[in-house]
């Protein structure tokens, strides 16, 4: 893309200077805000099996980026290393990446397993070795922000996520596992409806087709 020069350079020059500063950033992974799926969250549904104290799980998920580097509230593992996450949303998302703060310890995640809207009422520690995860994501042991790429492509339509933590860094010796910060960003899609009930009514009555069509088009504009 070739510059144009501007024979005065004032107010352009230092605007497209100051759009290159903030676009060249790649080493600060400072997530556009309104990338975070924050309030997406549907956080009264979300828990955590393993947990050693109840709710620590959720409270990592509502800490807002401005809290992301602060140690309590932190979810601990109880009776041995794993965890296990389900994170529902309150309509359909993008996921784009999961962010994550641990620590350079032992105690440190070491291999995240993701399922794509598993179902909720069976998602256990059993099903969650033995199921083919959608990926399989591996972590660093820093105490740094980690942001976990997803293949987008597995991802368009979440629902909710199970997060299964399958090991730490301590190679069996350690079998606490701890995590004070989590979150997600992706491109959010308010659904009215289920999808199957949706084109079950499109079916039926011709007028609900036009509505439904109309918000699809109204989806796709927004996203792009």
């Amino acid at each position: 893309m070739s510059h144009h020069h501007h024979d005065h350079p004032g107010h352009d020059q230092e605007h497209a200077d100051a759009h290159d500063h903030i676009h060249n950033h790649s080493d600060d992974i400072i997530p556009a805000l309104q990338n975070l799926l924050y309030e997406q969250i549907d956080f009264s549904k979300l828990h955590t099996l393993n947990e050693e104290e109840s709710n620590t799980g959720r409270a990592i998920c509502q800490k807002t980026w401005m809290q992301r580097m602060e140690a309590e509230p932190e979810l601990k593992s109880s009776a041995d290393e794993q965890l296990l996450m389900i994170v529902p949303f309150t309509g359909q998302v993008r996921l784009h990446s999961i962010l994550i703060r641990t620590s350079a310890t032992p105690s440190a995640p070491k291999t995240l397993k993701v399922f794509l809207n598993p179902p909720s009422s069976s998602m256990d520690f059993e099903t969650a070795s033995e199921k083919e995860p959608t990926q399989t994501l591996e972590l660093s042991q820093t105490s740094e922000i980690q942001e976990l790429p997803v293949k987008r492509a597995y991802f368009n339509t979440t629902r909710s996520l199970a997060l299964f933590f399958e090991d730490n860094w301590s190679d069996g010796e350690e079998d606490m596992t701890r995590i004070s910060y989590l979150a997600f960003k992706g491109d959010f899609m308010k659904l009215n409806k289920e999808p199957v009930s949706v084109l079950y009514e499109a079916a039926a009555n011709p007028a609900d087709h036009k509505a439904i069509v109309g918000t699809e088009m109204g989806i796709g504009r927004q996203i792009q």
